[in-house]
């Protein structure tokens, strides 16, 4: 039995928002949706429309998914911990880490706004792409304060340690949030 035009559009209006992954699996469930209303009695096309009816608004779909988008969620945890990370190594800076803020402003900001994208996109594949760019930018960020204590030869206090051991949580976030969200 081939699709019906009204399964094969809404499936269309959904495969333009989210991953291919994902819109298979829906497919699999509306397309069984129908099959059940069809083995029910009703003709081809209103099983198309009861199973549609069921699903609901493509649009709830999609918003649905970009709420629990797992690159949304990831995002947001890492601009939750940005200010400690960042208040823990300022006081490294200010208890005499000398030479330990070697970020760039610029370079804070490009990760910042990536992952505010990713938090606060209304669109999944654009918020799973910045969420990517983020979640290096904080591996690549952090890994610079760490290796620029290592060279600079500070004295590892036990705040500077704090510091390293802050952004090495943060990347063991970002490392993580690298890999489930399916990008489309």
């Amino acid at each position: 039995m081939s699709e019906p035009r009204l399964i094969s559009g809404y499936l269309a209006i959904l495969a333009a928002q989210l991953p291919a992954p994902i819109v298979e699996e829906l497919a699999d469930g509306l397309i069984e949706t129908h099959r059940f209303y069809v083995r029910q009695g009703l003709s081809p096309d209103l099983a198309a429309k009861s199973a549609v009816a069921e699903f609901g608004k493509p649009e709830a779909i999609v918003a649905g998914f970009i709420r629990v988008n797992p690159a949304r969620r990831a995002a947001r945890r890492l601009l939750g911990l940005g200010p400690l990370v960042g208040a823990c190594w300022a006081v490294a800076l200010l208890t005499g880490g000398r030479g330990v803020w070697s970020v760039p402003l610029a370079a804070r900001i490009l990760v910042l706004m990536a992952l505010a994208a990713a938090a606060l996109g209304s669109r999944y594949r654009r918020a799973a792409r910045s969420g990517t760019a983020g979640f290096l930018g904080v591996i690549a960020l952090d890994a610079v304060l760490i290796t620029g204590v290592v060279f600079a030869g500070a004295p590892l206090t036990c705040v500077l340690a704090g510091a390293m051991a802050a952004s090495a949580a943060r990347i063991s976030l970002a490392v993580r949030a690298l890999r489930p969200a399916p990008a489309g």
